[in-house]
């Protein structure tokens, strides 16, 4: 059954919110303020009894990645209480506020509240994490089979242009202060996260008043910590039966960590070891976003074309190109330049890794099996930040950290390779589990 369109609107509509959170606080003026509050001789933090001298850029990349575990771990119980529960809305609803509130909450952070800053961040990206496993699971209620890639498409329109709108009023916010009666960068910046916690938890709520559970789903007595787990080794189990889709999965997993990196360190490393101001590194991601449109429909055209798989060789080729350039550039010109090359590959490659990925799983348990690609695709989100802040930490050059992204890319391309995709394709048709 076609759902009202106005549900539709209204699941469109999380996307439109949430997605200030991606742009202003993960991409683009968050990580810039973060630099600037941090004392540039370092800090130490002391963990399990051991100091470490930690300078902004791996602080980031480290909270990034404790955020990223945390949710990672949790997700197969979100997953769970998605399934088997009419409570995805208020879980929804909580995880919401969670974010919007400590992302409004990022205001109070000064120079040198370092901690703090990571603390309310680390809380807010949990929330915005586990916010979008209840999301993306209302997708297949309000949309029947044959309309939801349109859906999602639909909702990652709206993501695009919402974030994009706030992320220019908070440039203007930055750049032009005095016209907004702010005093200075630092509180355009800070005031700007409140505006992206206030933009987040009222937009959200056309989502919160008419998009709704349905009510024949629902099992009793379900113990969902436990359930949720048992469900992620059964899927474990059931995966191991199409080797050419584990291949590909381990593929992605590794190339697609890398792509993370690039995307939340871009704008720090811009920042840190470039010194480059706030209008070059914020207009930078905003071409990037408005490139990544055209460029991802143009990949997917490519892709029918000459295949999926050719096409990612051609986005992981890139991607390469990218780092290496990315670690020899002194110049604004040159970053735009890799804005430009990122913006070309970055929404297709996803996008055709996410299509490549369906047509290699049994129709049957799909579900399950993006279920445990969303779990795995967490995970692979926390190794690239924090081998990034290793790397940085121990030879003490951001540039060598961005240098050791291009394994990601490199590891993920050979595995790539040993895909046979028509045999992949074969056995999802072919092969039967219970």
């Amino acid at each position: 059954m076609k759902a009202p369109k106005k549900t539709i609107f209204s699941w469109c509509m999380y996307d439109w919110a949430n997605s200030a959170f991606a742009t202003t606080i993960m991409a683009a003026v968050l990580p810039i303020y973060f630099v600037s509050i941090v004392p540039k001789e370092g800090v130490d933090i002391t963990f399990l009894g051991c100091t470490f001298h930690l300078f902004a850029t791996p602080l980031w990349s480290f909270s990034i990645a404790i955020a990223m575990v945390i949710t990672a771990l949790s997700a197969p119980v979100l997953g769970a209480i998605a399934d088997y529960s009419r409570a995805k809305r208020q879980f929804l609803i909580f995880y919401t506020y969670l974010g919007a509130v400590f992302t409004a909450l990022l205001v109070t952070v000064g120079y040198g509240d370092y901690l703090r800053a990571s603390l309310f961040f680390i809380i807010a990206l949990i929330g915005f994490a586990g916010g979008m496993v209840f999301y993306n699971a209302f997708l297949p209620e309000i949309a029947p089979e044959g309309e939801r890639e349109y859906v999602s498409g639909k909702g990652f329109a709206f993501g695009y242009l919402g974030g994009g709108i706030l992320l220019i009023l908070n440039l203007m916010m930055i750049e032009q202060h005095a016209l907004f009666g702010i005093p200075d960068k630092a509180w355009g910046s800070r005031l700007s996260f409140l505006t992206v916690g206030i933009w987040w938890g009222v937009f959200a709520i056309p989502t919160f008043l008419y998009v709704r559970d349905k009510k024949d789903k629902v099992v009793k007595h379900v113990r969902y910590i436990s359930h949720g787990f048992k469900t992620l080794a059964d899927t474990f189990k059931k995966i191991r039966h199409f080797t050419e889709l584990l291949k590909f999965l381990i593929s992605f997993l590794i190339y697609n960590d890398g792509v993370q990196t690039v995307i939340v360190m871009a704008v720090i490393f811009g920042r840190d070891e470039l010194g480059f101001g706030v209008l070059t590194l914020i207009g930078c991601l905003l071409m990037v976003q408005i490139i990544g449109v055209p460029s991802a429909l143009l990949m997917g055209k490519l892709a029918q074309r000459i295949g999926e798989k050719r096409t990612l060789y051609i986005c992981l080729a890139v991607y390469c190109i990218i780092v290496i350039y990315g670690y020899f550039i002194t110049k604004p010109i040159e970053f735009w330049v890799l804005g430009f090359l990122v913006g070309l590959v970055q929404g297709g490659s996803q996008a055709i890794s996410r299509s490549l990925y369906s047509s290699l799983l049994p129709v049957r348990h799909s579900a399950e099996f993006f279920g445990f690609f969303a779990i795995a695709n967490r995970f692979a989100s926390v190794f690239g930040p924090l081998i990034f802040g290793l790397v940085a930490t121990i030879t003490g050059s951001v540039r060598n950290a961005i240098l050791a992204v291009i394994a990601f890319f490199i590891v993920g391309f050979v595995i790539l390779v040993t895909v046979d995709v028509e045999r992949g394709k074969r056995a999802a048709r072919q092969v039967v589990i219970g």
